[in-house]
């Protein structure tokens, strides 16, 4: 048992720099990262959202919420004094016309412009840093930037694999059978025989050890992202799991090892299923339909109810802002009821970390071992 845990520890370690690899590039075109609470650190920000039309003061929900649901150059850390705090990232481009460039997005924020860089305002490109073509339009270069997302990734990532080596650590420096575990290896070792035995080996079947190591990562890779995604200061509050690039990726890990893992009969039962000859060709396509609605499933499950959960939080904070005109009454009792409610769902998006890597490992886990089914006759035999 001690050395099968060591190994499953050990593999799941190496299989998040593959995560790393695959995902970093996907963010740097995305705009769509969910993020968590901000707005309690955001204050500032919240109120200059208002409508500028006619200025009225009237407080601009949709902006604010997709203000915090976009990618940036920066991460924002909070208002003082009227300044704002946040980290600048490296922006890495490449111009057609003038090569490759490298410097901080402090040059180009608030509205700058840096080489022939700025971030645009348009339309199109609402965010994204831009260059002017001699027509006067605006040219997306090739960006690589270090953005928001990605260095959210790298941390999570990173703590990921910190925990993973140190309980490794531990199992390899004492006798299980002799002493129990200790510090993170005493926090893991339930969760990680919990996935391990009641999901991974329920679900896949007898060839389950295959698989534990990628299934153990995703689970921990997402609820890592999902928990930091609600602690609304750095490093939490960029949620990655709210970002449709990364739901995509680890969908595709799984449409990966489903069907690049498989057997003879799964094919079989794909292109020429047991079924009388009139109803295959009805039966063809809809089986091989199912091969990316399955995957398809899992990117849009996870994606969808991160992002709302965190949008829905910020409505609600939001609520504070678009009462306060209405009196002190209104606005004290809806202020209250605001935090109130926003609190609750911050600890009710705690339970919802866990039930979402849950649901993602265990359908996961369904689909590879729906994949490794054998011929009836042949399992009777086995």
């Amino acid at each position: 048992m001690k050395q099968g845990l060591k190994n499953i520890l050990l593999s799941a370690a190496a299989a998040i720099t593959v995560f790393v690899m695959a995902q970093t590039p996907a963010f740097a075109a995305t705009d769509t990262t969910a993020t968590a609470d901000m707005a309690a650190t955001d204050t500032a920000a919240t109120q200059e959202a208002g409508s500028e039309e006619g200025g009225n003061g009237e407080v601009d929900v949709q902006g604010i919420i997709f203000g915090h649901i976009n990618d940036s150059y920066e991460w924002h850390i909070t208002d003082i004094g009227g300044k704002s705090i946040a980290i600048y990232l490296p922006v890495i481009i490449h111009s057609k016309t003038s090569g490759w460039h490298c410097f901080l997005s402090s040059k180009i924020a608030h509205g700058h412009e840096y080489e022939g860089f700025y971030i645009s305002t348009s339309e199109k490109y609402d965010g994204k840093i831009v260059e002017r073509g001699p027509d006067g339009e605006e040219i997306r270069p090739f960006d690589i930037s270090i953005t928001k997302n990605v260095l959210s990734l790298i941390i999570s990532s990173a703590l990921l694999v910190t925990l993973i080596l140190c309980c490794a650590r531990w199992y390899k420096k004492h006798d299980v059978l002799k002493e129990a575990p200790k510090g993170v290896a005493a926090l893991l070792e339930p969760v990680i025989e919990m996935i391990n035995d009641d999901v991974i080996k329920d679900a896949v079947g007898p060839n389950y050890a295959r698989y534990s190591p990628y299934l153990l990562t995703a689970f921990f890779f997402i609820l890592i992202n999902n928990l930091l995604g609600i602690i609304p200061i750095f490093p939490g509050g960029a949620n990655l799991t709210g970002n449709i690039a990364v739901t995509f990726v680890l969908a595709l890990c799984t449409f990966l090892a489903v069907n690049l893992t498989t057997n003879g009969h799964y094919w079989r039962e794909i292109f020429w299923p047991e079924a009388p000859m009139w109803i295959k060709p009805i039966l063809i396509p809809i089986e091989m339909f199912g091969m990316f609605t399955k995957p398809l499933s899992l990117m849009i499950r996870l994606f969808a109810n991160i992002m709302a959960g965190h949008a829905l939080i910020l409505c609600i904070v939001s609520m504070i802002f678009i009462t306060i005109k209405m009196g002190a009454i209104i606005g004290g009792s809806m202020t209250v009821v605001s935090v109130g409610f926003g609190i609750f769902m911050d600890c009710f998006e705690i339970l919802v970390a866990f039930i979402q890597a849950y649901v993602f490992t265990i359908l996961s886990a369904v689909f590879i071992g729906l994949a490794q089914e054998r011929p009836h006759a042949e399992g009777h035999k086995n």
